[in-house]
């Protein structure tokens, strides 16, 4: 496990390149499931519907490779809020990480399970934005694998189970 604390500007946009959300996270080390950036309650962001405050602190895992990224949130926040989206993209320095937004979203309140949100957004985005047969399957299989492991209290899958505290606890 690494630390390295410093700014990164968290870019996801939508499949046409439109904006999605924005705003800078800290970098707060990586391990073995990614890179993890810390966000802290009151920090300002923007969408494509204005700007934003956090109204919680939350951590960002930004794995390695994979069709997802996960938000890991202090109460009252959902404990987990895990985006189907494109493998993350990091600039040369690694000061930006760039993604695409595929809609579907696995949530999981504190104590409560994990589903799936943003589905009919997802179908409509699929004809609107011409989602390739590629990126559906790959989307429909991590939504899938996601409300798995992200059941009650991670199902003892790692990083969804406690891992994240750790990381968490440093930005709260």
């Amino acid at each position: 496990m690494t630390t390295d604390r410093a700014p990164v500007l968290i870019d996801v946009r939508k499949y046409d390149g439109t904006l999605s959300a924005r705003w800078t996270a800290e970098r707060l080390g990586e391990d073995q499931h990614g890179v993890w950036l810390g966000t802290p309650e009151g920090t300002v962001g923007s969408s494509a519907r204005g700007e934003w405050t956090s109204r919680f602190a939350y951590v960002v895992l930004v794995p390695r490779g994979q069709w997802w990224t996960a938000t890991f949130c202090a109460a009252p926040g959902p404990e987990l809020y895990a985006d189907v989206c494109t493998v993350a993209e990091w600039n040369t320095d690694r000061t930006a990480v760039r993604m695409t937004d595929l809609d579907l979203d696995v949530v999981r309140p504190h104590g409560g399970e994990a589903h799936v949100e943003d589905e009919e957004e997802f179908v409509e985005h699929r004809v609107s934005y011409g989602y390739s047969d590629r990126v559906v399957t790959e989307a429909r299989r991590t939504c899938a694998w996601l409300r798995e492991v992200g059941r009650r209290h991670g199902a003892g899958a790692e990083p969804f189970a406690s891992v994240y505290r750790h990381w968490l606890d440093l930005v709260r």
